[in-house]
């Protein structure tokens, strides 16, 4: 048996949208005559040639993928990352054979469950308890295997109470925790999950991420995993596939794709430098001229949790005299300022510094961040007499820190979502105290002592 699962070759998808042509202010009768008999001739052909019926004046021919070659084996879980439209969803709905392409074919061995919308295959007027069954027997899933699993499913749910109600009645975060259990534990050999779960509270999602790893990890699956939470795609995907318009622009390694990708949205990489002199931020006491991310010596966009970091900046001091502070400041992607740190404990920095270009660098632990995107903010400043900001850059560099449960990290052995912005690596020490031990004993009248 071929362990490749999935295999595309040359995958287009065509669509044809429609454009109301310019209106002049004022229309005559007979050009309302005369286009809408252009329009009926032409929604006469389409019907006669089983095309879709468009409506507009003008058709545009708009490609949402093209010329898309890849495979994907029994057992990897591969990360589709991009852009708003860059042709995520179109590929999933090929693969879950919802649409078909135009171009191209794809072939696949095994079942495939999709979760590319809330509730896909349910039915709103049946119950949750029905639903369940109806989902199953569409995924291929005989009564008695989706009975072996159905406890599993409700449990995880976590709709219980509501069983037996309806499902139109369900709110869209208990629509989205039936249709993933039901995805998840129904044993498809190949699991296609969209960004769908962003609908499901905080926890869930953690739950629905867990799971997903487990149905990875353990069972061997095949999993496709549509996200923009970086975090996610690194930690549970063991390569990436980045789309832009409808083409693949990078694939391989999940760190390095993830990498581009970040590095391709907002500017912000592990690097950036000013080359030209008149655009440096900064004043007439100084300018930078780069900022950036490294570790192990090189500059890094994703970062390995147990490994420190070096956050460093470049500049020009233009006038002497200044008793200068360089100072990062570390936020998350939601813009909680999780830390900052100045050199004025390392250096001297009560001495004025003379002209010259400058490298400083702050080093950070390892195990200190969580997996999140870490956005740097870099600054220069005077603090004595008066105190004056130089240069203050946001966003100048960014990067990626995943843990994936290596040996040295907080997860190692741990395959549940841990929370919180910051995940240091604590020193623990546990032993067991005999005169509390005794004491326990007494109060639970287990000591024969007087």
């Amino acid at each position: 048996m071929s362990d490749v699962l999935i295999h595309a070759e040359g995958l287009g998808k065509k669509y044809i949208i429609g454009h109301q042509a310019d209106r002049e202010r004022y229309t005559a009768l007979r050009d309302v005559v005369a286009r809408g008999a252009k329009t009926f001739l032409r929604k006469a052909s389409d019907l006669a040639h089983g095309r879709a019926v468009i409506e507009g004046d003008e058709l545009e021919e708009v490609w949402a993928l093209r010329d898309m070659n890849f495979e994907v084996k029994r057992g990897e879980v591969l990360g589709i990352v991009g852009r708003n439209g860059a042709g995520k969803s179109t590929l999933l709905k090929i693969l879950s054979r919802i649409t078909e392409p135009t171009t191209g074919r794809v072939l696949l061995r095994g079942r495939v469950a999709s979760l590319l919308e809330v509730g896909t295959g349910f039915h709103h007027e049946l119950s949750g308890r029905e639903n369940i069954y109806l989902n199953g027997a569409i995924l291929g899933m005989s009564r008695a295997e989706i009975r072996k699993r159905f406890d599993e499913i409700v449990a995880f749910a976590e709709v219980e109470k509501f069983l037996d109600t309806p499902v139109k009645r369900y709110s869209s975060g208990m629509y989205v925790r039936l249709a993933f259990a039901v995805a998840a534990h129904l044993e498809p050999e190949i699991l296609i999950v969209d960004e769908v779960l962003a609908v499901g509270d905080t926890e869930f999602q953690k739950k629905c991420l867990g799971k997903m790893g487990e149905v990875a990890d353990r069972e061997g699956r095949t999993v496709l995993f549509v996200s923009h939470n970086m975090a996610a795609v690194n930690r549970l995907c063991g390569s990436a596939m980045l789309l832009d318009s409808g083409r693949i622009m990078a694939s391989g390694e999940t760190h390095a794709v993830t990498a581009r990708y970040l590095a391709g949205g907002e500017g912000t990489g592990a690097v950036k430098r000013w080359d030209d002199p008149g655009l440096r931020p900064g004043d007439e006491v100084a300018r930078l001229v780069s900022v950036g991310v490294l570790q192990r010596g090189a500059h890094a966009q994703t970062v390995d949790i147990r490994h420190p970091v070096e956050l460093e900046m470049t500049y020009d001091v233009l006038q002497p005299g200044r008793r200068l502070i360089a100072s990062f400041s570390c936020f998350d992607s939601m813009g909680i300022h999780l830390f900052a740190s100045a050199d004025f404990a390392e250096t001297r920095w009560d001495q004025p510094r003379p002209l010259g270009r400058y490298r400083s660098v702050c080093r950070i632990p390892g195990n200190l961040f969580a997996e999140s995107e870490v956005r740097v903010a870099a600054e220069l400043s005077t603090r004595s007499p008066v105190y004056e900001i130089h240069f203050l850059v946001f966003d100048g560099v960014a990067f990626q820190v995943v843990d994936k449960g290596e040996p040295g990290s907080v997860r190692s052995g741990w395959g549940r979502p841990i929370p919180g912005v910051m995940r240091p690596l604590c020193k623990w020490d546990t032993h067991d105290d005999p005169g509390m031990m005794r004491e326990t004993l007494k109060l639970g009248g287990l000591s024969g002592g007087s």
